[in-house]
């Protein structure tokens, strides 16, 4: 019977729905977390009676065939790039992103990767690092006798020092930003990198057009919403519940063709 491989892949569908929405519950208080939804797509349909097919030698088509479907897949789990709430900290190394973009983060690797934590400070040299100790790009060295740190909308960061009236700038914070942000890879840490699915990140100063502004002693939070996370969880517990009932009644079925004498 049909039903039996069909409502297992209903039920293998609805458990992949739970593990989208159990990671968005864990990270509910995540820094800069962006929330994550599960895309689902029907499967090949085996043709009965093929639609617009001859009924007969005059001519005739068929209005409607007979398709029977063949189940479900999962096609994509998407992320929901909408800007989280921003929490004030007071810490003046923390940044939070108004709008569009990313932070470059220069891993050991030597490769670039994207984030939107902005959880910062000061490595034991002065350069501003991510809370794993990764140089932020473009690697900005504070020096120690700053008085104060003042990070600007744009990204410029102005020191204060001893015996001088005006600040000091050290250097500029960029952001990048992508052609389709969804086809960022995820590699765990809050980190992102790029894909041939994203395109090259295009780099510009905070505040440039399609580059949102820095907020300095802010962090954006998870944009989780948990009432409905757990909305949408009761939905694929019903639905998992649903199909489990579709293997027993099909399973019944079998008992009763296998009864006859």
């Amino acid at each position: 019977m049909r039903s039996l491989h069909i409502a297992a892949t209903g039920m293998l569908a609805q458990q992949t729905n739970v593990e989208v929405i159990s990671n968005n519950l864990a990270n509910m208080n995540t820094t800069g977390y962006k929330r994550r939804r599960a895309e689902f797509q029907d499967l090949i349909y085996q043709n009965l009676r093929r639609v617009g097919s001859q009924s007969s030698d005059a001519g005739t088509v068929l209005p409607s065939g007979a398709q029977v479907g063949l189940g479900v897949r999962t096609a994509a789990i998407y992320r929901i790039s909408e800007q989280g709430n921003l929490q004030q900290t007071e810490n003046r190394f923390d940044l939070a992103i108004r709008g569009n973009g990313y932070f470059q983060v220069q891993l050991p690797t030597g490769e670039v990767a994207y984030t939107r934590d902005g959880t910062f400070s000061l490595s034991p040299e002065g350069v501003i690092v991510t809370a794993e100790g990764f140089v932020v790009n473009p690697g900005i060295n504070v020096p120690a006798a700053a008085r104060d740190v003042t990070i600007n909308a744009s990204g410029e960061v102005l020191v204060s020092l001893d015996g001088q009236v005006a600040p000091q700038n050290v250097g500029q914070i960029q952001t990048a930003i992508f052609a389709n942000e969804g086809g960022l890879v995820a590699m765990g840490d809050n980190l992102f990198l790029a894909t041939p699915a994203s395109g090259e990140a295009q780099a510009a100063a905070p505040g440039q057009p399609g580059h949102g502004s820095l907020m300095q002693g802010f962090i954006e939070t998870s944009n989780v919403n948990t009432v409905q996370e757990i909305t949408s969880l009761i939905t694929a517990q019903r639905a998992y519940e649903m199909n489990s009932r579709i293997i027993t009644a099909s399973d019944e079925m079998l008992s009763t063709l296998t009864r006859l004498r």
